[in-house]
């Protein structure tokens, strides 16, 4: 490979938690270990690592927003920087409460003795890691930093770096649910996104405003209804309307199966089980693996 413009990026997002789609993409992981780098891009509430049990990693510390320190020995107590923080961040004794400073840097623009300095400080960190299935890049971002949205830019940059290295095709990205800013930063450069959904009234507007998030950055995109028994009805309501942009190339149907991968650290498709419901399931998450390498026109050496 010359570049990572060779290597494609799938990503793998939901509307909202709680719909399979970590169970999707381990599986998807599993299929195409040959092909593929895998990225947990859910810095706030990673799980995957719960499957892969990732050994031996490379630990890298991540700076994002900046704190504010204040040296007393230049501060004459003004206060304007109390008076203008809109945080609460600083109290009347000019004491910086560090988890309440967003870093804007307001404080640092008025103090008129330039007392204050922004400071990087340790927002998180991301790792490179051995897993059965080969490597896996992660990461954990501190509880209450703000940055998310950055360390997922981070964590793909160093996916796309380690794909290179390996001579893979393709990144597999487990993004976050919702459209906030951190999916926004996981769908960023991907060619392809499956969007795992259930057939819910929530479910099916939180789809709606994720697939709304595809038409924008232009990004094609497949659906996949899991749980698409519970409630029939809405699953057509979701194939009729949104079938003409966004095709439904699976329905899969509620199943113990998915509790019973988790519960013993493996993938769906892992589990050997002559139940045909599980057989079929596995056989479907199979295909949904061969459609990734057809669409982005990656040759398939293998059979799953």
């Amino acid at each position: 490979m010359s570049d990572n413009t060779d290597i494609k990026q799938v990503t793998v997002i939901s509307g909202k938690g709680g719909t399979g789609k970590t169970s999707l993409i381990s599986s998807l992981a599993y299929l195409l270990q040959n092909y593929s780098i895998l990225a947990d891009a859910d810095v706030d509430a990673a799980d995957l690592y719960l499957i892969f049990s990732p050994e031996k990693s490379e630990k890298t510390d991540y700076y994002g927003t900046k704190k504010a320190v204040i040296d007393f020995d230049k501060c004459t107590k003004c206060m304007k920087c109390y008076e203008s923080c809109r945080y609460g961040a600083i109290d009347q004794e000019l004491n910086i409460e560090i988890v309440r400073c967003e870093g804007c840097g307001l404080c640092k623009h008025v103090c008129p003795v330039d007392a204050i300095t922004m400071i990087e400080r340790v927002s998180g960190n991301y790792f490179v890691s051995d897993t059965r299935i080969g490597k896996m890049i992660h990461a954990r971002l501190v509880p209450g930093e703000e940055s998310s949205g950055l360390l997922v830019a981070e964590v793909r940059k160093k996916a796309l770096q380690v794909a290179k290295e390996k001579n893979k095709s393709l990144v597999l990205i487990d993004g976050s649910p919702g459209i906030g800013c951190p999916v926004i930063s996981s769908l960023s450069g991907s060619h392809l996104a499956i969007v795992v959904s259930e057939p819910t009234i929530s479910g099916k507007h939180d789809l709606e405003r994720v697939l709304e998030l595809l038409k924008q950055f232009n990004i094609p995109g497949f659906i996949v209804v899991n749980k698409s028994d519970i409630n029939m009805e809405i699953t057509q309501e979701i194939e009729d309307k949104f079938e003409k942009d966004f095709p439904v190339i699976a329905k899969i149907p509620h199943n113990h199966i998915f509790t019973q991968a988790m519960i013993e650290k493996k993938t769906v498709v892992e589990i050997d089980s002559e139940d045909k419901s599980v057989k079929d399931i596995q056989e479907t998450i199979e295909n949904i693996a061969k459609l990734i390498l057809e669409k982005l026109k990656i040759s398939n050496k293998n059979t799953f």
